[in-house]
Parts: C-alpha cells; sequence; structure tokens
C-alpha cells in the first residue's frame, strides 16, 4: 500500500467521505505531520524511521480521535529522531485538544512528556500519580527501584542501588499470589502472599503498598 493508502484507509471504514475529501484530507494531514502531499505516492520502504513513524500519526489522526494510545512510539528511533517526534506529537495535542495514553519504558521519554503517570508491575497498577511526584519522590519499592535504574556516571553508585532487586521478574501466565513484585520486593512481608493490595490514596497520589514510608 502507499503511504496516501494507508492514511486513508481509516476514512474509507469510519467516514462516508468522497475520494476527493479522502484525498484532500491525507494531503493535509500529511502537511500536518510535516511531510509533503507528495509522499503520498510513495511506499513505506522509501522513508525513514522517523518519516513512517510521521505517517504512523497522520494515519491515528485521520478520523479526529480525542485519545490516542501509543505503545513504544519512539523505541526503534536514534535520540535526535525521538526529540522531533515527542516535539511533533506534543504540537499536535496542543492544535487537536488531544489525549495520548503513552505507554513506554524510557523513563526520560515518559517524563518529558507525561502529566500523569501510572507504573505497572507484571499488569498491575503499582503507583499513580502527577509526573513531577513520581520521579521527584516515588513511593511504591518498584517505582524507586525503577527509577534508580536510569543510567548516571557513577558505576560504582549504579550497582549499590541495583543489588535491592532480587531474582528474576515471574512469568505473567504464573503470577505470584497476592502482590505481584513480593518476590523481588526488599521489604515484602509474608502476608503480601495473601491478597492483591488496593490502590490506596497517600500523599496526593495512589500507591498499591501498604508499606510504604
Amino acid at each position: 500500500m502507499t503511504v496516501g493508502a494507508i492514511i486513508e484507509e481509516p476514512l474509507k471504514i469510519h467516514t462516508k467521505q468522497s475520494k476527493a475529501e479522502r484525498r484532500d484530507r491525507v494531503h493535509w494531514l500529511l502537511e500536518k505531520v510535516r511531510l509533503s502531499p507528495a509522499h503520498a505516492s510513495r511506499y513505506p520502504h522509501e522513508f525513514s524511521g522517523g518519516q513512517r513513524q510521521r505517517v504512523g500519526i497522520a494515519r491515528a489522526l485521520a478520523t479526529n480521535p480525542k485519545i490516542v494510545i501509543a505503545d513504544e512510539p519512539v523505541s526503534a528511533l536514534d535520540v535526535s529522531i525521538q526529540a522531533q517526534v515527542i516535539n511533533l506529537m506534543q504540537d499536535l495535542q496542543q492544535e487537536f485538544g488531544l489525549s495520548y495514553i503513552f505507554i513506554s519504558h524510557d523513563l526520560s521519554v515518559v517524563r518529558h512528556i507525561s502529566d500523569r503517570i501510572f507504573v505497572m508491575y507484571l499488569g498491575h497498577i503499582v503507583e499513580a500519580g502527577l509526573a513531577d511526584q513520581i520521579y521527584s519522590h516515588p513511593m511504591h519499592p518498584y517505582s524507586r527501584i525503577l527509577l534508580s535504574a536510569v543510567p548516571r556516571p557513577d558505576p560504582d553508585a549504579r550497582r549499590a542501588r541495583a543489588a535491592h532487586l532480587r531474582d528474576d521478574v515471574p512469568s505473567p501466565l504464573h503470577k505470584p499470589s497476592g502482590c505481584a513484585f513480593r518476590t523481588r520486593c526488599p521489604i515484602a512481608r509474608p502476608v503480601c502472599a495473601d491478597a492483591v493490595p488496593p490502590l490506596e490514596e497517600r500523599n496526593g497520589r495512589q500507591v498499591a503498598c501498604p508499606y510504604t514510608e
């Protein structure tokens, strides 16, 4: 499929626009993601990774969504291209009034783009709150260890922080009983195996651990 056909497909499925209207919409969307309307006749293999991601963004915006779910949208891109795509997404967010559900393991990107953060472990939300709160003062043991794993120019200090995380990640198909993080948690107690801890309000956020300080 050409890039134009890829972007046009949601319009064919979800709208009653004419062929001319769809073509005009495709060209308009390409311009919005800073590509040329002439690119509509080209194929994806003719584009760079960053350009292909822009095509994906244009397709996602084709039908005027209010929420866009972006699963690792920049993980395969070079750092400089990541910044361009993130800046584009933020510009489009303001222009179109979008909300993003942004899924990523890149903590620096998450901090840059997020207003609120949900920290998850094996499918469970363990902490939720404003981005600045979680980055400046994480409360759940997993949040603390996750943020401590961010590379820093001090290898000795990093080894000391990482040493608190024990064992391997359990299989998502066979999660531990109770708190899924308990088998690796430095403050786990026997009672943690009894039930999944609920998210509770604490210091302006939600935390799924009764033993956080």
